[in-house]
């Protein structure tokens, strides 16, 4: 007599997920994944807090790839603002970089304001005497008054300033622009009410003519600073320290071709990156072989790409009214350029 198996009897749950488990459910992905980004922000905004490089990266220019001794290539171009942006952010990047043994500048600018350039200068020669390394300045196609102000960095090394040989460079001189439209306001019956506590706080309004008191007191003030710009060129050329009465003669705000600069002696040589380079390594006592050459390159923020207020090469910024405020301060500049008021279309920092 057989037997069938015997099996137990098997009990199925069915679970059904009410609308309302679903919505805390959805609710607990979303906060889960929130506080993820919220976590990845804080150690991206932890990791540029203790980022003195600013985002700039390092690249590849030329020589041998895998050398431990590299010369950096800073890059000065466009109309100098503050000071304290990219060029002073490369500046930065060199001190920390224990490889690199030499330095060339290069200079591609107008100019600009006086306390940009001069913040230029002292971080450059800062540089070179903390690092005891060379630096050879290799001018562009510009590099005048404020621009050439920066070159000077150089200290009194020899054969150090190189030319290219289409470069503008010399403009050795301040100034400070003033508009007066007090003419054109009074055509149109307008009347400039403003407050100030004496009226040399007015003093270079647009709206008022220059007075012989106020016309003195600017020239001393720009003065001053001309003979700051005079001093510093012959910290750079020593030749001119010797014959202060050479620079005086030079020292007219006139721009010069390369030809006339060497000349003149506000240069050392006529030549390309190329020379600079090559120049700066010989200094260094680096083997062009056995050296890397290496320059770098300005970071692109998220808000430049959307509002498109930098080209591919930095060349464009918003105009906007902090820039309007700014350009309309009475501000001294070491600046080539014949409407001073329109130059921050590109700027170096």
């Amino acid at each position: 007599m057989s037997t069938a198996p015997a099996y137990a009897p098997q009990t199925v749950v069915v679970y059904t997920q009410t609308a309302w488990n679903r919505f805390w459910s959805w609710l607990g992905w979303v906060g889960f994944v929130i506080a993820g980004l919220v976590c990845i922000g804080l150690l991206v905004a932890l990791s540029d807090y203790f980022d003195t490089s600013h985002g700039i990266e390092e690249k590849y220019v030329s020589g041998e790839k895998s050398a431990e001794d590299k010369l950096a290539i800073i890059t000065i171009s466009g109309v100098i603002m503050e000071g304290d942006g990219f060029v002073k952010h490369q500046i930065d990047k060199v001190k920390d970089d224990k490889h690199i043994k030499a330095v060339v500048v290069r200079v591609d600018s107008p100019g600009g304001t006086v306390s940009g350039s001069d913040f230029i200068f002292h971080h450059l020669k800062r540089l070179r005497d903390e690092k005891s390394i060379p630096l050879v300045v290799s001018m562009g196609g510009i590099a005048a008054s404020g621009g050439y102000y920066v070159s000077m960095a150089v200290g009194d090394k020899p054969d150090t300033i190189f030319a290219e040989p289409t470069c503008t460079t010399g403009s050795i001189g301040v100034m400070i622009p003033h508009y007066d439209i007090s003419g054109l306001l009074a055509r149109f019956d307008i009347k400039d009410d403003s407050f100030a506590t004496h009226p040399r706080k007015l003093m270079l309004s647009m709206t008022k003519p220059v007075t012989p008191d106020e016309e003195k007191l600017i020239k001393e003030h720009i003065n001053d600073m001309f003979d700051r710009f005079k001093s510093i060129v012959k910290e750079g050329r020593p030749h001119f320290a010797k014959n202060p009465e050479e620079l005086d003669k030079l020292a007219t705000g006139e721009i010069f071709t390369a030809d006339k600069a060497l000349a003149n002696k506000l240069i050392d040589k006529i030549g390309f990156q190329e020379e600079a380079i090559d120049r700066a390594l010989e200094l260094a006592s680096l083997n062009k072989d056995k050296t890397k050459i290496v320059k770098y390159k300005r970071p692109v923020s998220l808000s430049d790409s959307l509002l498109l207020s930098r080209a591919p090469h930095g060349s464009v910024t918003p105009f906007d009214i902090a820039t309007l405020f700014d350009l309309s301060a009475p501000r001294a500049w070491f600046l080539c350029s014949g409407l001073p008021a329109l130059a921050n279309s590109r700027r170096a920092d």
